[in-house]
């Protein structure tokens, strides 16, 4: 039986630009240590830096931490990723 999870909220909370806790996410759609790639439910979500990790996900609550050196939060609109400039660039 599929359990289907309501991700009304959204939060991002960046601390020193070192320390990232975000909740309503949705999927990990991808990560490498400069890049990690996120579905939410206001669209998805790139997170840019240096030496990125997750440190936790949890898929039940939404919940995700991450570390690393952060440079860049970027959100793009989920029907429009594809035509975006964003959606070009990290195909």
């Amino acid at each position: 039986m599929e359990q289907t999870v309501n991700f009304a909220n959204h939060g991002v909370i960046l601390e020193n630009r070192k320390s990232l806790s975000l909740s309503g996410v949705e999927e990990c759609l991808g990560f490498d240590d400069e890049t990690i790639r996120l579905k939410t439910k206001l669209g998805e979500l790139y997170i840019k830096g240096i030496g990125l990790h997750i440190v936790n996900f949890d898929t039940k609550s939404g919940d995700l931490t991450a570390d690393g050196k952060i440079n860049a939060i970027i959100y793009t609109a989920s029907n429009d990723k594809k035509n975006n400039f964003f959606g070009k660039i990290f195909r």
